[in-house]
């Protein structure tokens, strides 16, 4: 996307996204802080959980003049019993959930031969693992307020040829089979529960890794759209299908990623 058109972008607005209990988890950077970033700006009551501590405490006081300014709440959602608390903290302090954002995650590369039964295990808790238990603490309230909107973010990794992260794709494919299991379960109760699944977007993290011009290159020649994909892209996305315009969309995969069907 050029800089002009950056500079034109504008989120529609979603009046009944205005005062709705919204929580982010990897909410402090990149697409996670985007995502906090819009919600905030729909006048949502935001609360959004990280590890990095300085990203989002920076981030915290840029929305601090937001209708309700994002409250951050550090968390390490692979500790299960953190997990646990933090959300009871939430029902507290909040009264309940109504849109869950499963962003949180890390692409970080691997060879096949240098997995251990460890490594493993923390690739698997920190992609997947913990949607299952964020879904799982807010349910109840809101099976018992009859609607709720979750959302769980997977990737275009495992539908493109990609190497180095075997362990990553693993847990994004089952994402997509998580949601359609949970999406059959609450649809009764007026949850709904959906995938969404980015391309390649350029973020800091993927520009200062991942993405040098042979890779861009890549990127662009297997998309339809020769443009690259932004975190507000993504989070425009999300408003939608957070909203009541998305009344009616569940257990299903909404991609962003400029039609990238690979090579």
């Amino acid at each position: 996307m050029s800089d002009t058109k950056q500079q034109a972008f504008a989120y529609a607005t979603y009046p009944d996204l205005a005062g709705k209990r919204v929580v982010i988890t990897g909410g402090g950077s990149g697409i996670g802080g985007e995502l906090t970033t819009a919600f905030a700006g729909q006048g949502a009551r935001v609360v959004f959980l990280d590890i990095a501590e300085e990203a989002s405490r920076q981030l915290e006081e840029t929305l601090s003049g937001s209708a309700h300014p994002p409250k951050f709440l550090k968390c390490d959602l692979t500790d299960l019993d953190e997990l646990k608390a933090v959300f009871a903290r939430i029902d507290e302090e909040l009264g309940g959930v109504d849109i869950l954002l499963n962003n949180a995650a890390n692409d970080d590369r691997h060879e096949i031969e240098d997995v251990t039964p460890a490594y493993w295990e923390s690739r698997i808790n920190v992609n997947l693992r913990h949607m299952f238990f964020c879904t799982q603490a807010v349910l109840p309230g809101m099976k018992q307020r009859g609607q709720g909107a979750i959302l769980n973010f997977g990737s275009i990794s495992w539908h493109i040829p990609h190497t180095q992260l075997h362990l990553y794709m693993t847990a994004k494919a089952g994402i997509e089979g998580m949601t359609r299991a949970l999406a059959r379960e609450v649809g009764k109760y007026g949850i709904r529960a959906n995938t969404v699944i980015p391309g390649a977007v350029r973020t800091p993290r993927q520009q200062a890794l991942w993405h040098n011009p042979e890779e861009e290159a890549r990127i662009l020649a297997g998309q339809c759209m020769p443009e690259r994909v932004e975190m507000q892209d993504v989070a425009a996305l999300t408003l939608f299908l957070a909203s009541n315009n998305a009344r009616h969309c569940s257990g299903r995969e909404y991609f962003v990623d400029a039609g990238w069907y690979g090579a």
